[in-house]
């Protein structure tokens, strides 16, 4: 095969072909922006050779255009090339076959680059290849940005904070394993959604508002969510949202990082519920109990809202410890406040007030209508038979609220009552006058 030199001028063209339309190509060709390179077809004796190549591809490399003519393209490999990228290269070639790849290629100075070559044999009429063309890209700077975005991703991933990252309109893009292992949520789950999804409806609409106001001002915004996983289980995140801004100060991106705080708010609700509550009732205890009456008392002082109390006090206790034991006599104070949470309304407060004596605060309630549950619970709790104790009575003492009374007066009327129906001969119901 006849492999004639093409010397800084491309292939030529049919004859049929507009001698305009030639010089139009080779001037697109010349000032194109990827690198082009023609060779010859010779693939022995050091070939294929350079006979032509554009501007930019003498730019790419170093070379002057003289000084890769004639030259194989060989001239550009060194260490860091593929030895496997060149023996598929050299296989299309002989085979007459397209060929793409990568491959790093040294320039003039001895620096490194990224090249992606696409190389096409060029044939005559008789399909015989006369040449070969090949448009390269050099891909550094996009394979680096892809590493460091690698890196990044390979860094989110790595944090045991969970981060998302949305775009202005808080369409999800990215979400690390973090999140995925927190909410249960895959990441091809979520992306094109928004965080709404999360949502548990514990919230109300206003703390949005707040979210949205802050974002919108372009400030960050920090706070703890009670979401919901995929699940539906609850978790609490504490959240720092923070919108990313261009040059313009255009907000362009927002960015989430989570970290888990549900056993945080879990212990913190239980530490809670221990210094409110009673140990061996769960009811309300004295301290929790005293802010109720307080709240009440507020309420009627500037509302003029009605309240009244009922102490309820079990009788013969110190005889049932006696004769029982301390733990039956613990268990019946159980069975007490049990028998009480039953009867009580749902926004009454109930409270282990000391020892046996159990104190009911409820608001918006007037003295007849307190005294009416005051004999309910009496009647209920002398008709249940235990059965180790037997019956267990209670005595009660009512009294409501009146203009101008504190609370602390209230309560000792109340108490009063109390002390005339247990010495009055127990299991009845006492009225503060």
């Amino acid at each position: 095969m006849n492999h004639t030199p093409i010397v800084n001028s491309l292939p030529a063209l049919p004859a049929t072909t507009c001698p305009d339309l030639a010089q139009l190509l080779q001037t697109a060709v010349e000032q194109a922006f990827n690198a082009v390179v023609i060779t010859n077809a010779g693939l022995h004796d050091g070939g294929p050779c350079i006979t032509y190549c554009n501007s930019a591809f003498c730019r790419m490399t170093g070379y002057a255009l003289t000084e890769l003519l004639g030259r194989s393209p060989r001239l550009l490999q060194g260490p860091k090339t593929d030895p496997q990228v060149l023996q598929r290269l050299r296989e299309c070639l002989q085979q007459g076959r397209f060929f793409q790849g990568s491959t790093v290629n040294y320039r003039k100075d001895g620096s490194s680059y990224l090249v992606e070559w696409n190389i096409s044999p060029v044939r005559d009429a008789q399909g015989q290849v006369q040449a070969y063309v090949s448009v390269q890209q050099d891909i550094t700077a996009r394979v680096r940005a892809e590493q460091r975005q690698a890196l990044l991703a390979r860094a989110l991933n790595a944090t045991q904070d969970a981060v998302l990252i949305a775009d202005e309109q808080a369409q999800i893009l990215f979400v690390n394993q973090a999140f995925e292992d927190l909410t249960g949520y895959r990441s091809d789950e979520v992306q094109g959604r928004t965080p709404k999804f999360l949502q548990s409806g514990e919230h109300t609409p206003a703390f949005y508002a707040q979210l949205r106001e802050a974002l919108e001002r372009g400030e960050s915004y920090q706070t703890t969510f009670a979401n919901r996983r995929k699940d539906g289980s609850l978790y609490h995140a504490a959240q720092t949202i923070t919108p990313l801004k261009d040059k313009a100060g255009a907000t362009q991106h927002y960015v989430s990082v989570t970290k888990d705080v549900t056993e945080l708010v879990t212990r913190t609700q239980e530490l809670r519920e221990q210094a409110h509550h009673d140990a061996l009732t769960g009811l309300l205890n004295r301290r929790a109990g005293e802010q109720q009456l307080q709240r009440c008392q507020r309420a009627a002082q500037l509302e003029c809202q009605d309240y009244a109390l009922i102490l309820a006090d079990i009788d013969n206790f110190k005889s049932i410890n006696d004769r029982f034991g301390h733990d039956e006599g613990d268990r019946v104070l159980q069975r007490c406040a049990a028998l009480l949470s039953r009867t009580v309304r749902s926004g009454d407060a109930l409270i282990r007030w000391g020892g046996e004596e159990f104190l009911i605060v409820l608001p918006g309630c007037k003295l007849a209508a307190a005294q009416e549950l005051a004999e309910r619970i009496r009647r209920t709790m002398a008709c249940e038979q235990d059965a180790v104790v037997g019956t267990i009575t209670l005595s009660l003492g009512v009294g409501a609220w009146q203009p101008g009374e504190c609370s602390s007066t209230l309560l000792r009327r109340t108490d009063q009552a109390l002390y005339r129906a247990k010495t009055s001969g127990r299991n009845q119901v006492a009225v503060a006058p």
